[in-house]
């Protein structure tokens, strides 16, 4: 009976610890691997539209959407100048679960992303039916990642793909 309370003690301290981590992540600047996190905050703002291309190679940013408030590490592609996002699985049951950014982004786009140490204001915009687009975007991500997405599954809902775009000028006037 005293080793299993030892080992229980154990987990429990283990369990408590991991739940710390997961909650200390949310309020940190940026994701933490694959834990979401808070706001992103340091770097660089950078302001206007930049040719991608710089980022072509680059594996990973971080994105955090306005609302809500969390980031989270994503692949990126890029396709003539432009820089885009996709989510797969998202009719998978894992992906419903663990992919609820998608669904934020269509109902309010604006995003912050950082990109090597650099924060940009975006708007993500879904793409649904620009076919050649979407290959192209495909393409990339197996080109990069060497991962099955193709433009094709954004018709069965399969795989979102978003356009990151600069993000809209508010229309409120400002006193």
């Amino acid at each position: 009976m005293g080793i299993l309370t030892y080992l229980g003690g154990i987990v429990g301290v283990l369990v408590l610890l991991v739940v710390a981590v997961v909650i200390g992540a949310r309020f940190g600047d940026g994701p933490r691997g694959l834990l979401p996190g808070g706001p992103l905050q340091a770097g660089e703002l950078v302001i206007g539209e930049p040719d991608w291309t710089f980022a072509r190679d680059i594996m990973e940013m971080e994105l955090q959407l306005v609302e809500p408030p969390r980031s989270r590490t994503t692949w990126l592609q890029v396709h003539d100048k432009k820089l885009y996002v996709a989510s797969g699985y998202m009719n998978s049951t894992v992906g419903k679960i663990w992919k609820q950014w998608p669904a934020q982004a269509v109902e309010d786009g604006r995003a912050v992303i950082r990109v090597d140490g650099k924060r940009y204001e975006r708007q993500l915009v879904r793409i649904l039916d620009d076919r050649p687009l979407l290959a192209a975007i495909g393409a990339e991500v197996q080109r990069k990642y060497g991962a099955p997405l193709r433009g094709e599954m954004a018709a069965s809902g399969d795989t979102w793909f978003f356009a990151v775009q600069p993000r809209r000028q508010s229309s409120l006037p400002t006193d």
